[in-house]
């Protein structure tokens, strides 16, 4: 799945480059995204960011393209591999990561991932 987002003055730190916890929140977004079109009867949360890479800065206005591709399928977890580029001539890749999310029922508990998705 692509996704993409434009860094706006907002989302930069006092050094004047996006700031990472921006990042890690347009991530977390995307790989929700993608998990509920891979099982969409079924709620998920995440449980956990791997491997977090920040390869350069960003600046403002850049745009940026998320790639998220399933990497693991568990009992009740699955794993998402992120990819983001600076969208360009040249892509170029400046952050990557592998998120978990766990199937859970109403309450939070985990469960067991449907078998017809």
């Amino acid at each position: 799945m692509e996704n993409f987002k434009l860094v706006l003055p907002e989302n930069l730190n006092h050094y004047g480059f996006l700031f990472g916890g921006y990042m890690l929140k347009w991530v977390d977004e995307a790989v929700y995204i993608a998990v509920r079109m891979d099982y969409p009867v079924s709620d998920f949360v995440t449980i956990a960011f791997k491997e977090v890479e920040f390869r350069r800065r960003v600046e403002q206005g850049e745009i940026l393209r998320f790639l998220v591709e399933r990497s693991r399928i568990g009992n009740s977890s699955v794993d998402y591999q992120v990819r983001v580029y600076k969208n360009g001539v040249v892509e170029e890749v400046i952050f990557s990561t592998v998120v978990t999310m766990v199937c859970v029922d109403r309450e939070g508990r985990k469960q067991a991932l449907p078998k017809d998705c």
